[in-house]
């Protein structure tokens, strides 16, 4: 086997995401690259969510449409996916679920359920009958009282009955890798990793006694492949934590919301990282964030916010009050599903034009978009860099799934990166007196002095400005300040290395162009398209110079929103039409055969110029 994906669903909060970090873990354990990928419900508790986990002899950051094997935590998951098992697949599910009805699922949207009833020609069918379609198509069913098996294993142990059931994500792993024939020694070290103290020898008692049990094996079997010491195992938004530790990040504000608080929290419990000095202050809302972000920067300090849609909203004065007095901030963005509330737990590439022009009048600011998880480490590196370095606003991009996926990366490839280029005053000896902060230079940026530096001070104000800070409404002055702030954007054009700004992975007649998390996708979609090429972009402001790459192409862009944001940017920026907009705004992002799909129909001529995708959970 080369390729296999589990997937496991359940109530949210139900312990479906313990399940599947242990089953990655444990195959990780066993040499195998995994990725995974969460969709989740943006209730704390009780509505249906799920996992998947991808494993592959290689690196793997796409996702597929089907699964090898479901397991179904409740009925639910049981009613909603079982579609999606590859014929010759396996379910894995407790067999008590099957005397209910689709209509008696409490947490079942009625839509769903009256689709279940019209494609079975029935009112209200049960799951039984459901089932027995799917075992005729070629599921392998695998019915497995998780429960008593819990209550049966806690006897044997003498544990009581309600401690022993909270071991049931840690039952469904071990009943999955057993029905495999995956070997146990893996699971126990994956164990290790998620567990302490008495919950873990617990947990290690219980995958024990499941794997003393007799089971049948699957046609299907899933061996080691070879564990090579060094992966590490990360979702984005450690990722980009961990990165922003390596550029040297000293202050981090937040305010709790999805799908952002990851990073926020993950800071906080790491702060004692060797090399980590850092502090991380939650505020009581997102305009305290970002003016608290602005204010330790002016410190001298590495300073940075993260948010969502709607606080990144709010930030919108803040932001424009850093681009005026040219203070070095960087402002992490997940993208989530909008407007307003929205989605708040599902994903979507809504924010970009957002992020390029948000807020009143014009200042220069850096837009930078992650690919993957190795980009958000390296990419929240470069932000801290590039906003000390033009002494402005930084928005680095990321999005929910790329914030909740999680993947092996080798731990190599987390390099801490040298980068410099900063412009800072030398401290004055011969005593205190006033600078020009906001003095004349060729490429704009002024050098910077951090407040309460000895022998130095300068006026700040939100009002226009002369070289030394004092309000000014002078239209000279006004030009000349507006002019000097905005050559940044070439600077950092020029300056910037073309790698960072966008990478040409093949050239083909028909060139996709895409931006942050479709980037695995659409890598993996070339192995399955040959004549079509992938231009990535990186950094998304300012613009990069890719006319000249776009001349005689069929033009294709691929993205998670409504209009085509990017393919609005490249007409404006480059003036060559885009001919066909594939999107995908449902909150579920583009799976690797809905993107094949899709471009196979662009390469036979078939593909409207607007191509919606709608797959998903």
């Amino acid at each position: 086997m080369e390729d296999f994906t589990w997937r496991v669903g359940g109530p949210q909060g139900g312990g479906i995401e313990t399940a599947a970090t242990l089953f990655a873990r444990a195959v990780g354990k066993g040499g195998w690259w995994v990725a995974t990928k969460r969709e989740y419900h943006s209730n704390i508790m009780g509505r249906h969510s799920y996992l998947d986990v991808r494993l592959s002899r290689k690196p793997v950051e796409a996702f597929r449409e089907r699964v090898e094997m479901l397991v179904a935590l409740d009925g639910e998951t049981l009613a909603r996916h079982l579609d999606q098992v590859r014929p010759g697949g396996a379910l894995l599910y407790d067999p008590k679920v099957l005397d209910l009805t689709v209509h008696k699922l409490p947490m079942l949207d009625h839509r769903v359920a009256d689709a279940l009833s019209e494609r079975f020609g029935k009112l209200d069918p049960s799951l039984k009958e459901i089932l027995q379609v799917y075992v005729e198509a070629g599921v392998q069913p695998l019915p497995y009282p998780f429960e008593e098996v819990a209550d049966r294993i806690g006897a044997e142990l003498g544990v009581p009955s309600l401690q022993a059931r909270r071991t049931l994500n840690t039952i469904a792993v071990a009943a999955s890798l057993h029905f495999l024939g995956f070997p146990l020694e893996p699971l126990l070290e994956a164990l290790a990793l998620q567990f302490r103290g008495k919950v873990l020898e617990l947990n290690q008692k219980v995958a024990e006694a499941v794997y003393r049990e007799e089971v049948p094996r699957l046609p299907f079997q899933l061996h080691l492949n070879g564990y090579e010491p060094g992966r590490v195992y990360l979702t984005g938004a450690q990722a980009a934590a961990l990165g922003k530790l390596a550029g040297g990040l000293r202050f981090q504000t937040y305010y709790p919301i999805s799908p952002a608080t990851d990073e926020s929290t993950y800071l906080e419990a790491h702060t004692a990282f060797q090399g980590a000095d850092v502090a991380v202050v939650q505020t009581e809302d997102e305009i305290a964030a970002v003016t608290m972000a602005v204010g330790a920067a002016l410190t001298g300090a590495k300073a940075a916010t993260a948010t969502s849609g709607p606080g990144f909203s709010l930030m919108a004065e803040g932001l424009g009050f850093a681009g005026m007095i040219e203070a070095p901030l960087v402002v992490t963005l997940y993208q989530r599903g909008g407007p307003s509330t929205g989605l708040p737990t599902r994903t979507e590439q809504g924010d970009l034009m957002f992020a390029i022009r948000g807020g009143h009048g014009e200042y220069p600011r850096l837009v930078l978009a992650s690919g993957d998880i190795l980009d958000a480490f390296l990419d929240a590196q470069k932000a801290l860099a590039w906003a000390w370095r033009y002494q402005t606003v930084v928005v680095h991009l990321l999005d929910k799934f790329l914030a909740s996926m999680a993947q092996s990366l080798p731990k190599e490839a987390l390099k801490v990166l040298s980068l410099d280029g900063e412009k800072r005053l030398t401290p004055r000896k011969e005593g205190f007196g006033p600078y020009e902060r906001y003095a004349p230079s060729e490429d704009g940026i002024s050098p910077f002095i951090p407040i309460g530096t000895p022998g130095g001070f300068y006026w700040m104000t939100s009002d226009e400005h002369d070289l030394e800070g004092h309000i000014t409404e002078d239209i000279v002055l006004r030009e000349y300040q507006m002019e000097k702030r905005m050559r940044k954007l070439e600077a950092a054009r020029k300056e910037i290395p073309l790698e960072d700004q966008y990478t040409l992975y093949r050239d083909g007649e028909v060139l996709v162009l895409g931006w942050g998390t479709v980037k695995g996708t659409l890598l993996e979609a070339l192995d399955h398209l040959p004549g079509v090429g992938y231009l990535h972009l990186r950094l998304l402001w300012p613009f990069p110079e890719i006319g000249p790459l776009l001349e005689g192409k069929r033009l294709v862009t691929v993205e998670h929103n409504y209009s085509g944001q990017l393919a609005d940017l490249v007409q404006q920026e480059t003036l060559k039409r885009v001919h066909h907009r594939i999107v995908k705004y449902n909150g579920r992002p583009i799976t690797l055969d809905e993107a094949v799909e899709a471009l196979e129909q662009v390469l036979a001529g078939r593909a409207p110029e607007r191509l919606v995708l709608r797959k998903g959970v």
